[in-house]
């Protein structure tokens, strides 16, 4: 079973749903050249999906172009349902590192057919994951810088200032949607600069005050 820890604090929590944001962040939204979405946009990965720090990325032989994606993980701690947005800070355990693997020839194939898909972003090793730290060391989730390096160049770097919709906005919609349990994740989208990644890359993300993560592609 996969689980997501706060070390600082000695708990691990059995990961359950990985709810993730796409198109929250402009910037990435015209890289892409998609639309910008009224709500927030939400899709799944499994569990299974998740590797950690120092582990190795696995793209499968089904696609020829997968994409990095950095962003500010949230680990849930206490459960709820329509959550008040002023609330849903106090449902959160801790803040991680992810990298939202993304398939995107596949993912761009099966958007054109109007099918799910799934199987451009919860393949086994889609979501290298962090160690959490505790919610209550970050002071302001709105105010973290997020960068990834591949093979120590440069390619993501901006702010989850630049959020459409908010952490808070976030915790809050989904829990009208899903239940939220302890040990639930919500990756909340990533900043632009996204690129492929190619067996033998290096790639470093970290996050200003939450930590970092290192992997690399087979």
């Amino acid at each position: 079973m996969k689980t997501a820890r706060i070390p600082a604090v000695g708990k691990e929590f059995p990961i359950g749903k990985i709810l993730c944001i796409g198109r929250n962040y402009v910037d990435h939204i015209k890289e892409l050249g998609n639309e910008t979405p009224a709500a927030p946009v939400i899709f799944m990965k499994p569990a299974t999906s998740v590797i950690g720090d120092g582990d190795e990325i696995v793209i499968p032989p089904y696609s020829k172009n997968c994409h990095h994606e950095a962003e500010l993980a949230l680990l849930i701690g206490t459960g709820g349902k329509d959550i008040p947005v002023d609330q849903a800070l106090s449902h959160l355990a801790g803040y991680g590192v992810a990298i939202d693997l993304t398939l995107r020839d596949v993912q761009d194939e099966l958007k054109k057919k109007g099918l799910p898909w799934e199987i451009a972003k919860g393949f086994d090793t889609a979501c290298p994951l962090s160690d959490f730290v505790p919610a209550g060391m970050v002071d302001n989730p709105q105010q973290l810088q997020i960068r990834l390096t591949v093979n120590g160049d440069l390619r993501q770097d901006g702010s989850t200032s630049l959020m459409i919709h908010s952490v808070t906005r976030i915790v809050s919609h989904i829990s009208t949607i899903f239940t939220l349990e302890p040990g639930d994740i919500i990756l909340t989208g990533t900043p632009a600069g996204v690129g492929p990644l190619v067996p033998g890359d290096l790639v470093y993300a970290e996050i200003s005050g939450v930590g970092a993560l290192k992997v690399t592609v087979k």
